[in-house]
């Protein structure tokens, strides 16, 4: 286990590799599993407010399912995350060209259209968080259609901490991810 502020996060992040290969998965994370992206609680307020912008960018039956649904849900286990349609793709997935699910969400700040980039639970990917009182706990979220990932992240050497630096910066501060690079590589 590493200790890094009120973060508790496993030796997986350290230990195992991880590059998200959309060519091989086609981005089945958006499809496969039993609920939508789990979301914070200002993650459903700041979707309340960008959906405007983001909805050009998304297909008609996540427009639909979002309106009959709203913007956010609780899910079966009473936890706060995006829509699906039919309880399966989430509803701000897209395809591009080659049938690769994409986020609408993200194609909208990519255009420029938001500030926002997408849900940090979608970021922190294959990272999962789950809150206590006292400390949050980081753990490596091991799913089959997630190995070509895994062989690519090992092949490019990279590991889980690494690839998602954006996204834990993006939870917890620049000075928290120099720490923890400084605690797992002992600088």
């Amino acid at each position: 286990m590493i200790l890094v502020g009120n973060a508790v996060l496993s030796d997986d992040l350290k230990e195992h590799f991880f590059v998200c290969n959309l060519e091989k998965c086609k981005g089945a994370c958006c499809v496969e599993g039993d609920a939508g992206a789990p979301l914070e609680d200002d993650e459903t307020v700041i979707l309340e407010e960008l959906y405007p912008k983001i909805k050009k960018y998304l297909t008609k039956e996540g427009i639909k399912a979002i309106e009959e649904q709203g913007t956010w849900v609780i899910d079966q286990e009473g936890e706060k995350g995006t829509p699906t349609i039919n309880n399966r793709e989430c509803a701000y997935a897209l395809r591009d060209e080659n049938g690769t699910l994409k986020c609408g969400i993200e194609e909208a700040h990519i255009q420029g259209d938001i500030d926002y980039k997408k849900p940090l639970s979608c970021h922190l990917y294959p990272v999962r968080v789950t809150k206590y009182d006292e400390y949050d706990a980081l753990n490596y979220d091991r799913w089959e259609i997630c190995s070509p990932a895994c062989g690519l992240g090992k092949e490019l050497n990279v590991p889980i901490y690494k690839f998602v630096k954006d996204a834990l910066i993006r939870k917890y501060g620049e000075a928290w991810y120099e720490e923890l690079v400084a605690d797992i590589e002992g600088k």
